[in-house]
């Protein structure tokens, strides 16, 4: 019986490994402090976490705007491209047009600016012309009308002739002599084939008996290059 009374004593005995459990929970007991605790909830590591996030946010709002902007560059740069080419265009229709009608005007295609030989040529075969036709005698009346058929053309003639036969009369019957001399003959318009000129004349009358009497004349002068020669289509007195 004690034999077995001492086994029932050491098994009562406190074991070793059995106090090893509030050891372990004695390590435990350090987060019981509210240091850490409130340190965390006063918000004392916050403060730079919160500072971090807003930085964080700042950086990925300028990131934003950044790539916000981004797009809108190029498409401004494209449309301001558009418009430029647009009016690039526009512009260059413009230009082109106004050159047309500038290498069209009356200015550009007058010859008497720019070529002396044919202004020179055409002046010089119609002053003959008109000095030859209102030129005539009492017994070279039909050699003027034959002169004038040579020179003269269209309306100009046509005029030339309902006229001549009163003068034709006239300066057999009064023995009537015209002289005409061209005093100056300046070119105001001159193309590939027609000229407009401004004749200014001296014309001495002689009556047999009489005194000669001087005049003066202005005429509008419209010819035509006809067969290789200037031939004068219409007459206007000015």
């Amino acid at each position: 019986m004690k034999r077995t009374a001492a086994t029932t004593v050491t098994d009562t005995s406190p074991d070793p490994e059995t106090e090893e459990v509030p050891q372990t929970e004695e390590p435990r007991e350090p987060r019981e402090p509210s240091e850490s605790e409130e340190s965390e909830e006063s918000g004392g590591h916050e403060e730079p976490h919160g500072d971090g996030e807003d930085a964080g946010n700042g950086e990925t709002e300028e990131a934003t705007g950044t790539t916000g902007a981004s797009p809108r560059r190029p498409r401004w740069l494209r449309v301001l491209a558009g418009v430029l080419t647009v009016a690039l265009l526009a512009t260059g229709a413009t230009l082109f047009v106004k050159g047309q009608r500038l290498r069209d005007t009356p200015a550009t295609s007058n010859h008497a600016l720019t070529d002396t030989e044919a202004t020179d040529r055409v002046t010089g075969e119609v002053g003959s012309a008109l000095s030859k036709v209102f030129s005539y005698g009492p017994r070279s009346t039909a050699a003027t009308k034959e002169t004038a058929k040579r020179v003269l053309a269209g309306k100009a003639l046509q005029q030339y002739a309902a006229l001549y036969g009163q003068v034709e009369k006239q300066a057999a019957d009064q023995k009537l002599t015209l002289t005409t001399q061209v005093v100056h003959a300046g070119v105001t318009r001159l193309g590939t084939g027609s000229a407009h000129l401004l004749v200014f004349l001296d014309q001495v009358y002689e009556r047999e008996g009489k005194a000669a009497t001087t005049a003066a004349a202005q005429l509008s002068v419209t010819a035509e290059l006809r067969g290789g020669r200037w031939v004068v289509v219409e007459i206007t007195s000015r």
